[in-house]
């Protein structure tokens, strides 16, 4: 299935929706971090949710991050989309060992853990971001975001995330939804995407059974008249390198770089999102102090 963003809007411009299917985006991360079963749905769903943010942004270049610290065994997850929703992410406890509710049914909520924030960050290229942030309310972090919607945006908001584990422990399926109501939608439309949502049942079932991402929108939306605005592909990609690497090197100033060149010689650096390792030697190092300025300027 591909790997994508369908966005969409009833015909009476009451109703914006987005869906995204994502298997392979939630796969990479698994091979890349080690994830265990439960740590793969966590961060799958972080990452799901945070590409369909991500895509609502409308100002190129922007940025959104998603954080979670629930409290639980898995520790803060953290997922960052670009404006098209190309997601990279982690997990602090990635080798948590299986939690279920029931057999077969990932207890990601109890791994999460109640006894937090969710926090979203929006860099839309102002002098600072926009910081919004909630105590989580469930865990199992869909409904962590359309409680977000609710109180840091006042936008009613219905939101599903799923992602299915199989036996082997790879991922079978991964995607979700958001579906938002817009200024003079009443309250007979509340209940009619209530009936969808109910009907449909749940996200991961529906992808395993073969639905798309169009596909869930027009059956959550079952009632509406629906028109697709837009399909296009989105990815794990992280944006790191060795300049950026580099910068940080920098930024510690001469005074922490001149120490870590004395006491280790070399620097070793993993990139939190895609592992990638970058070492730089004593050379390296002392070339990168050669550039800076002192603080005098000189």
């Amino acid at each position: 299935m591909t790997n994508e963003i369908v966005r969409a809007i009833t015909g009476d411009g009451l109703v914006k929706a987005a869906a995204i299917t994502g298997r392979d985006i939630v796969e990479r991360a698994r091979n890349i971090h080690r994830l265990l079963p439960t740590a793969t749905a966590a961060l799958g769903r972080t990452l799901m949710g945070a590409s369909l943010m991500g895509d609502m942004l409308k100002e190129e270049k922007g940025a959104l991050t998603l954080q979670i610290k629930g409290g639980g065994p898995l520790g803060t997850i953290l997922a960052v989309s670009d404006h098209e929703g190309n997601v990279r992410g982690y997990v602090q406890n990635p080798q948590v060992e299986l939690m279920e509710q029931r057999p077969g049914k990932l207890d990601v909520g109890g791994a999460v853990g109640t006894d937090g924030t969710l926090t979203v960050i929006k860099d839309i290229g102002l002098k600072e971001p926009y910081v919004g942030s909630i105590g989580l309310f469930s865990g199992e972090i869909a409904d962590d975001l359309a409680m977000y919607f609710v109180e840091s945006e006042q936008i009613p908001t219905a939101c599903a995330l799923g992602v299915l584990v199989g036996l082997d422990q790879s991922v079978t399926a991964a995607g979700g939804y958001i579906i938002q109501l817009l200024p003079g939608a009443g309250e007979d439309m509340i209940e009619k995407i209530e009936a969808g949502v109910h009907a449909m049942g749940s996200v991961s079932s529906a992808l395993a059974g073969g639905l798309d991402g169009e596909g869930l929108l027009r059956a959550v939306l079952k009632d509406f008249d629906l028109e697709i605005l837009e399909k296009h592909p989105v990815e794990y990609r992280c944006y790191c390198s060795r300049e950026r690497v580099s910068r940080a090197l920098i930024s510690m100033g001469r005074k922490d770089l001149t120490e870590l060149i004395a006491e280790q010689g070399q620097a070793e650096l993993t990139c939190q999102f895609c592992d990638t390792v970058y070492q730089f030697s004593r050379e390296e190092l002392e070339r990168l102090l050669a550039e800076m300025q002192d603080p005098d300027g000189q």
